[in-house]
């Protein structure tokens, strides 16, 4: 098998994966589109062709393209990822966070490790109640230099997820930092799990709900776009973020 038979796969499933807005294609139906974060977020690596996943290169024309469609009024992310990579998610969180157009996240089954942001970042967050959310320190694959520098890396990397949770979510960042870092919880890890009703009690996420309660937040952002986001604008720069 060549190299272009190999890759016909991959095509296909962005050229499906790109056209999702057309299957919106009933008049009557509600401006409102779906875009499913699924499996591992796949980062600069292309992961094996086994595994599900969420293709950052493709999601990210996708959300431009759905950000300047004026005939779409609404964005719902449907969650169900074991997370991936730090970068990758952190880009797709940040674009999804700067759009104009109403978002609300849905996490169903499972919002896991760099999932936590893609779910905090929408206008609005929702989680069923059996959704599990895993948070956990930056781990990595491959080599890794023994020297303090590598731990000062993922120190910072920790910090800029934390930071982003913080900025666009109820929780307070020393409550997550914890979370992050409990020893007691998991037999071969470090960090927390934490179900659908415990992330609302600590502001990680807005409601407990399902696809109703998403699909109606999106309803009531059609009259006024903005008022939301307003309110969950990122908060000024220099402030204590411990004090969140």
């Amino acid at each position: 098998m060549n190299g272009t038979e190999k890759d016909a796969p991959a095509r296909a499933a962005a050229e499906t994966f790109l056209s999702l807005p057309a299957l919106r294609s009933d008049p009557g139906a509600l401006p409102f589109v779906s875009v499913p974060v699924i499996g591992q977020i796949e980062g600069h690596l292309r992961l094996d062709e086994k595994e599900k996943a969420t293709r950052y290169e493709l999601l990210l024309p996708l959300l431009v393209s759905l950000e300047e469609d004026p005939a779409v009024e609404g964005i719902l992310l449907l969650l169900n990822t074991l997370g991936g990579d730090v970068e990758a998610g952190l880009a797709l969180a940040e674009l999804i966070a700067s759009l104009r157009t109403p978002t609300a996240a849905l996490v169903l089954g499972g919002g896991h490790s760099i999932g936590i942001p893609l779910a905090v970042c929408a206008d609005r967050s929702f989680i069923v109640p059996s959704a599990t959310m895993t948070i956990h320190p930056v781990r990595s694959t491959g080599t890794v230099i023994g020297v303090p520098q590598s731990f000062y890396y993922f120190d910072r990397m920790q910090e800029r997820i934390l930071t982003f949770l913080a900025d666009h979510s109820r929780a307070k960042k020393d409550v997550l930092r914890r979370l992050m870092m409990n020893t007691g919880e998991m037999a071969n890890d470090v960090g927390s799990i934490i179900e659908g009703p415990e992330a609302v009690k600590i502001g990680l996420i807005d409601e407990v709900g399902g696809l109703a309660s998403a699909l109606a937040y999106l309803g009531s952002r059609r009259a006024d776009p903005e008022a939301e986001k307003a309110k969950r604008r990122r908060k000024t720069p220099g402030k204590a973020k411990d004090d969140r």
